[in-house]
């Protein structure tokens, strides 16, 4: 299925599926594009030479706001690949408090096992609906039991009509039983029978906790403790009294769990995490020492770099689900390197990570495209929400340059938070609109001109020291 989709998946296509969600970047687009398409190239060729070719890592250089964890997310999703985001700035030197640098990986595995059992699971859905329909047809007519014979005697009886009639009487039963079900089974199809309460055993979930002590957390040491302890201890079932239509979903949840090979799921979920896993490491300009000082929390920076190069550069990782090898893992790192410059990292770890793609930062046309052109646009989401109240916001294109204006002064006069701006932007303008619906605004077209726009947010721009708490 991820094979199909990344061989439709051209860099051009990549580039313009992007565009439906992120604004401008275009030669950040380009470099993720033929990232990503590299790797499906890498899956066409013959073994010997498809173990050499590694990806080509890359650096993106930006302030905060204008998309580069969104290229990244979108990136992933398009493909359908294992993807996890980590924040550089979490993890430490082994010695110190915090993550080691392999749970990224192991992270990655877990999604990748939650990602293919979704995907098998919805395989099987179909066999796991009418086995679930099938077990409550068992609870609410249950089916004929058959007399048991008795033992071969010796001698044979005398009388052998009883026996006779018992048998006839018990296979015109069975004929009724079979009836009854088939008619009532139409009806379950049907849903007809949804809102009927029914009382069925259902699999307990075991509650275990176990406290960790000292630095390292359980996901770090790859063990999966409940899964061991749940393996050693009887599973028990419960009693559930639910209506039949959110019976038919547990039941059906469970009747798929035991069509799925779990030990399949697994090697599967390894081998797309090896081939086509994607690693965001964000903030890795927050490991960059301070100038050699050596103080504080810069002890550790450097340390963390180290520990990052085994993993880029290509090592066994051992998870819950067996050995994973990160040589041909795409790592993606970004930062805004305000205080710092790339060239500030380790050497070695510079060189893993050999394509660099400056971010432009956003402008007042850059704004306005945000606000309308994609398709989860945030004016479209105010839209929608208060669509549901009965109320329609209509954005004069004025309105919409108006808070584009104020976005980019605010951003250029406090600090500037590239298009998270107009989360905050918005969220002032709209708050007497959003609180008021439904109870004073009748349902009705509320008008956002630039004159609405100017009365609300103008005397908070100007007046700077606010605009730092408000904005």
């Amino acid at each position: 299925m991820a094979d199909k989709t990344m061989l439709e998946l051209t860099p051009q296509k990549i580039v313009k599926e992007l565009d439906n969600y992120i604004i401008g970047q275009t030669e950040a687009k380009r470099a993720v594009a033929i990232a990503l398409r590299n790797r499906w190239r890498r899956q066409q060729i013959e073994d010997i030479l498809r173990e050499e070719i590694l990806p080509n890592n890359i650096i993106l250089i930006g302030p905060t706001g204008v998309g580069k964890t969104e290229i990244s997310r979108r990136l992933a999703k398009l493909a359908g690949a294992p993807f996890v985001k980590v924040e550089a700035s979490k993890f430490t030197e082994v010695g110190y408090v915090g993550r080691d640098v392999e749970s990224m990986i192991r992270d990655l595995t877990d999604f990748a096992v939650n990602l293919v059992k979704a995907e098998k699971t919805e395989e099987v859905q179909v066999k796991a609906e009418e086995l679930a329909n099938e077990k409550i047809l068992d609870i609410l007519i249950p089916p004929v039991r058959r007399p048991q014979r008795p033992i071969q005697q010796t001698q044979p009886p005398t009388v052998e009509q009883p026996q006779i009639q018992s048998e006839q009487d018990t296979v015109s039963e069975e004929y009724q039983n079979q009836k009854t079900r088939e008619w009532m089974k139409v009806k379950l199809m049907k849903g007809e029978m949804d809102d009927k309460t029914i009382e069925f055993d259902s699999q307990a979930q075991p509650s275990i906790g176990m406290q960790v002590l000292g630095p390292i957390g359980m996901d770090d040491m790859g063990i999966n403790i409940q899964e061991i302890m749940g393996n050693l201890m009887p599973k028990k079932r419960k009693k559930r009294k639910t209506t039949i239509a959110e019976a038919k979903k547990i039941i059906a949840q469970e009747e798929a769990q035991k069509l799925i090979d779990m030990d399949a799921v697994h090697s599967e979920a390894i081998r797309r995490v090896e081939n086509s896993g994607i690693v965001f490491i964000d903030e890795i300009d927050k490991v960059v020492g301070g100038g050699g000082k050596g103080q504080g929390p810069d002890v550790s920076r450097e340390g963390v770099q180290r520990d990052l190069l085994p993993i880029v550069e290509g090592t066994n990782v051992n998870t819950k689900y067996g050995v994973v090898k990160t040589d041909h893992i795409l790592f993606i790192a970004s930062g805004a390197f305000h205080v710092s410059k790339p060239s500030d990292l380790i050497p070695e770890l510079q060189g893993r990570f050999p394509i660099r793609v400056e971010l432009n930062s956003l402008t007042e046309d850059d704004f306005v495209q945000i606000l309308t052109t994609p398709q989860n646009a945030l004016l479209k989401q105010y839209c929608a929400l208060l669509e549901t109240e009965g109320v329609k916001l209509d954005f004069s294109d004025e309105g919409i340059k108006e808070i584009a204006r104020i976005a980019t002064q605010v951003n250029d006069q406090v600090e500037n938070i590239g298009a998270r701006r107009l989360h905050t932007i918005l969220t002032t303008l709209l708050d007497e609109i959003l609180f008021d619906v439904p109870d004073k605004i009748p349902s009705e077209t509320v008008k956002i001109t630039a004159e609405f726009v100017k009365d609300k947010l103008d005397k908070i721009v100007k007046d700077r020291d606010l605009s730092k708490y408000i904005l």
